[in-house]
């Protein structure tokens, strides 16, 4: 599957628009990462523990996005966007949303 943050896909042509679809993932927070979380924002730096779980989130949002274009025959992906946002506390949806279009 192509996915691209752009309206085109260089050297191809869209031949039709399937339309809006969408991957997201819900992620919680760990107590015991938090406590080293807070420690780090003593001292600063990276708090790397939470950029793996954004990351994998991001890829498990991006692929269930794909799975959603494949389920209506799609080559591709264009317009790729990500959002983020708390749900509650100590939790956040990561959602990956494009339009899905078949190309020539």
């Amino acid at each position: 599957m192509i996915n691209v943050n752009t309206d085109f896909i260089s050297g191809k042509e869209i031949k039709e628009t399937l339309g809006l679809v969408r991957g997201s993932t819900i992620r919680a927070r760990h107590v015991g990462r938090d406590l080293l979380a807070s420690l780090k924002t003593i001292i600063g730096g990276e708090i790397k523990s939470y950029t793996a779980m954004i990351n994998k989130a991001r890829d498990e949002a991006l692929s269930r996005m794909n799975e959603e274009a494949s389920k209506l025959g799609a080559d591709a992906v264009v317009n790729v966007r990500f959002v983020t946002a708390e749900v509650m506390q100590g939790a956040a949806e990561v959602l990956a949303y494009g339009t899905a279009v078949k190309l020539e």
